[in-house]
């Protein structure tokens, strides 16, 4: 009577899991870590390509061309504010027309205006930008979202099949140099997953709670700012006065944007870059302040927000190293060219093995 076959040891199964995840999503993950890299310095790449002076802020001459722009009566509405984070003190005005129309104008910190977009204008770094977000598209986001949890599980199932036992982690992290094409490319690819699997999974592992913001905010009790409503009382103040009243409510702060108030509330929410913040592009300290007197409403400096809410403003800077400073987004750009590289080599390795061995001759 035959013996039943034994069962696979734990770790043979895990890296089968590991091999055959890797397989089904690898395009997908390779698309992804691609365009990652080339966006890292997105901001400052966009920013290059639109000539014009570099100007110092002034918050006076933004407000003239912002009237200049949206006079009264011609039908066209300021939606905010933005700043091009790329260091140049230039900022993105967002308007829209009375048919719903939006369009962009990229003006310097004097208020010069420097260029002018449409809704649906895109250049080859900003396709880049959706492509990587949500592959241009809302049902995209979902798959974004599904992959990263994948990719996540994936890199976890590698640590754990290549952790080395005891006594064998020097000879795990230096990879082979002579023997068979196979098993060399075998221990380069698990050095380079030992070296740097574990930064890569917090890079991956925030950019995919960024997919579920709204639900992981919820479940972890971080609730936006906000205040009740403030019925309107006539025409909203100015925005150099509202945005003087946040810089000076966050003292050092510089301003990175102003989303205009709504129909039913009289508030300007305004962002600020305030000191010592970990997020250097558009920073994570708010300031609302009232469009009918222009005096704060509330402050909420990110450095002294319930740990909730500062965990979520953190997921953004930490998966694009910017929470490092350029030292810490130069790391993410080889971040990413690593995962490339244990894609192809992954790839590589498993044909390899695939590839059947020659038999002897009789």
């Amino acid at each position: 009577m035959s013996s039943a076959p034994s069962p696979r040891p734990l770790r043979r199964q895990i890296l089968t899991i590991h091999r055959w995840l890797s397989l089904g999503a690898a395009i997908f993950w390779l698309l992804q870590a691609i365009s990652g890299v080339l966006i890292v310095f997105h901001w400052e790449i966009t920013d290059a390509s639109v000539a014009g002076a570099r100007k110092p802020t002034d918050l006076a001459a933004i407000e003239r061309r912002i009237d200049a722009l949206a006079p009264e009566g011609s039908g066209m509405a300021v939606k905010s504010v933005w700043t091009t984070a790329s260091g140049s003190e230039r900022y993105n005005i967002a308007l829209e027309d009375a048919a719903g129309d939006g369009r962009s104008v990229r003006i310097a910190g004097d208020g010069t205006e420097l260029k002018v977009s449409k809704d649906g204008d895109t250049t080859f770094i900003g396709w880049m930008v959706g492509f990587h977000h949500d592959l241009l598209g809302s049902w995209g986001s979902w798959l974004v979202a599904i992959s990263g949890i994948l990719l996540c599980t994936n890199l976890i199932l590698g640590i754990v099949t290549a952790w080395p036992k005891r006594g064998t982690w020097k000879q795990a992290l230096r990879p082979a140099t002579r023997g068979p094409s196979a098993a060399k490319l075998y221990t380069w690819h698990r050095a380079l997953g030992l070296w740097v699997a574990i930064p890569a999974l917090i890079i991956v592992l925030s950019g995919t709670l960024m997919k579920f913001e709204k639900g992981v905010g919820n479940l972890i009790g971080a609730t936006p700012v906000s205040l009740p409503a403030n019925p309107p009382a006539g025409d909203p103040v100015g925005f150099a006065t509202v945005s003087a009243a946040a810089l000076a409510a966050i003292p050092g702060s510089t301003l990175t944007a102003v989303t205009w108030p709504k129909a039913e509330d009289a508030t300007y929410t305004i962002r600020v870059l305030a000191p010592d913040e970990i997020r250097r592009g558009y920073g994570g300290s708010i300031v609302l302040v009232d469009a009918n007197s222009g005096k704060v409403r509330g402050t909420y400096p990110i450095m002294q927000a319930e740990p909730s809410r500062a965990f979520m403003s953190a997921l953004f800077p930490i998966h694009t190293g910017e929470a490092g400073g350029l030292v810490g987004r130069i790391l993410s750009v080889f971040i990413g060219l690593w995962l490339i590289t244990m894609i192809v080599a992954g790839t590589i390795l498993w044909l390899k093995r695939r590839k059947p061995r020659a038999r002897p001759t009789a």
